[in-house]
């Protein structure tokens, strides 16, 4: 009997413990998720950096996409996906990671951002005039590859119609801070209307107004300020080049003076320095800003940018 209340008493005792562990837990886990801030899922870093800037300290974002990871063949873990589906704001870029687009068509999610039908969208191929000399015709890799270029980020114009677009999804979702989201939103507009102007201006007196990239990232950039991109592969870093790209940009760099092939700090630089090795010219990074590592210059889109900017301007021979 003595024996038996002790049992009885220990099991209750423990089981009043592991209650309140539970309450302990789900507290914890209440007060470090939401904080009462507002759930962003944004799908990469330039989606990511907009939410930041917009909301603030009213949000909590969450990256779908790691620190180095290549975006465009992101794979959504389920618990990836869960996530996605709590969240009360989602800012992504439709088209450029098919695993997000599907996943939030299914999530159910009632505020979202799609970048993509924020800004116009163009075609752009192995290089900006949408002419694709590797095939000789008028097709460009974007359209054999069925899609428009979704680098819209990498124009500071563009960026800035999005960022516009996403005040739109924040306020929607939390309209108790509505004037504090265009308060950050216009804070940011104008970062990038100086951003723009540090383009506009630092390329001016350029000798030279073609370079050569590993993939066909910079082509809205290119257009923006007057330059020409000619890119070793398409829109996909991952796509190898024909031997008839790489023969022609050989007589390219020679005929428009190229000095330098650009790489990138997420995608393999092997054959942006195989070609620069056999034309004897030097390499660079050009970073298309689809996630922040170590390796970038900077620690946000804005510095990095300048880095960019900086990069091209030594190519280019800016005086």
């Amino acid at each position: 009997m003595n024996v038996r209340r002790r049992i009885s008493t220990a099991a209750i005792a423990g089981t009043s413990v592991l209650g309140l562990l539970a309450l302990s837990a789900c507290s914890t886990s209440d007060a470090g998720g939401s904080n009462g801030k507002l759930q962003v899922t944004a799908s990469f870093y330039p989606m990511q950096y907009l939410a930041e800037e917009i909301g603030g300290k009213r949000v909590e974002v969450s990256n779908l996409t790691e620190p180095g990871v290549e975006p465009h063949d992101l794979e959504l873990s389920p618990k990836q996906t869960a996530q996605l589906g709590e969240s009360d704001a989602v800012v992504y870029l439709k088209g450029l990671q098919p695993a997000v687009d599907d996943a939030i068509q299914q999530s159910g999610v009632q505020n979202v951002a799609d970048a993509a039908s924020l800004t116009g969208l163009e075609k752009h191929g192995t290089e900006v005039d949408g002419h694709d000399h590797a095939t000789g015709d008028n097709h460009s890799h974007s359209e054999s590859e069925g899609g428009s270029d979704p680098h819209i980020w990498l124009d500071p114009v563009k960026y800035a119609e999005v960022a516009k677009g996403v005040n739109k999804t924040l306020a929607k979702a939390d309209p108790d801070h509505r004037a504090e989201y265009q308060k950050n939103t216009d804070a940011l507009v104008k970062k990038l209307d100086g951003l723009n102007t540090e383009f506009e201006d630092g390329l001016k007196n350029r000798p030279s107004r073609t370079f050569i990239t590993t993939h066909a990232a910079f082509g809205y950039l290119a257009e923006r300020y007057g330059l020409t991109e000619e890119a070793i592969s398409g829109l996909d870093p991952e796509s190898e080049p024909s031997a008839n790209r790489v023969k022609e940009l050989h007589t390219l760099a020679k005929k428009h003076h190229v000095s330098t092939v650009f790489f990138e700090t997420i995608a393999n630089p092997a054959t942006a320095k195989s070609l620069a090795g056999d034309l004897g010219l030097k390499t660079d990074v050009l970073d298309p800003l689809e996630g922040i590592t170590d390796k970038s210059r900077g620690k946000d889109y804005i510095s990095v940018m300048q880095a960019n900017l900086a990069a091209l301007q030594k190519a280019l021979g800016n005086k």
